[in-house]
């Protein structure tokens, strides 16, 4: 007669039911039910099959802050983050260009003025937990429908520079008839600088003549988003 199993043996790990009641739980109350190690949970289950991700999760949410500012970090940051390999960083940059996708998608799909709160969703998806300043100039044709989307300049904490004339060439070469630009803080604070003002009045000054608009110069950062336009700045 064969021995019965030691208690315990066949059972499954003891976060397997945890998983899956935390899968159950987002498919029926959504994500506004769940904490951001939670959220971020879910993601790792993919790139970790056989092991508790829970303390991961919290580790990671902990060190950079959010469940979106783990997704946005910069790969060595993740990297140097205890039991964060290849594959989780992959599953967590497949997140992030998702999100990307999906906001861009808003964008092109109506007129940029007509649809203004999606432009300001991408070029915070897009940029506003980036660790260094960029320019990302959208180019519209005459209907202000999005013909081109590029980030221009990539420069440091605090600082990218921008050659009003380089924008304007660019827009001549897509044939864009109007633009918005938009750039982050890495700070978080999206208060304009006087640099921020001066350079976007340059731009206009260059662009104008050339029957080129300047719709806006949109500022994004963790802590929201600002508007030289709608500050009357510009």
């Amino acid at each position: 007669m064969a021995e019965a199993p030691e208690d315990g043996l066949n059972e499954a790990p003891h976060f397997h039911g945890h998983r899956d009641r935390l899968r159950a739980r987002f498919r029926s109350a959504g994500s506004q039910a769940l904490a951001d190690y939670e959220l971020l949970e879910l993601v790792l289950f993919r790139a970790v099959p056989r092991r508790d991700v829970k303390p991961l999760a919290k580790a990671l949410v902990d060190r950079f802050g959010s469940f979106a500012e783990v997704v946005a970090a910069p790969v060595q940051l993740l990297a140097e983050v205890p039991g964060v390999k290849d594959a989780i960083i992959t599953e967590l940059k497949v997140v992030e260009a998702a999100a990307q996708r999906l906001a861009k998608g808003q964008v092109k799909r109506r007129p940029a003025l007509s649809s203004w709160s999606a432009v300001i969703d991408y070029c915070r998806t897009a940029m506003a937990y980036a660790d260094r300043e960029q320019v990302r100039v959208l180019f519209l044709d005459k209907r202000n429908q999005l013909i081109a989307d590029e980030v221009l300049q990539t420069g440091t904490v605090d600082h990218a520079p921008v050659y009003p004339r380089e924008v304007v060439k660019r827009a001549l070469e897509v044939s864009a008839s109007a633009l918005i630009l938009c750039h982050n803080h890495p700070s978080g604070d999206p208060t304009p600088s006087r640099a921020d003002i001066d350079m976007t009045r340059r731009i206009i000054d260059v662009a104008k003549p050339l029957g080129i608009e300047v719709h806006d110069h949109i500022i994004v950062g963790k802590d929201g988003h600002a508007s030289l336009k709608g500050l009357r700045l510009i």
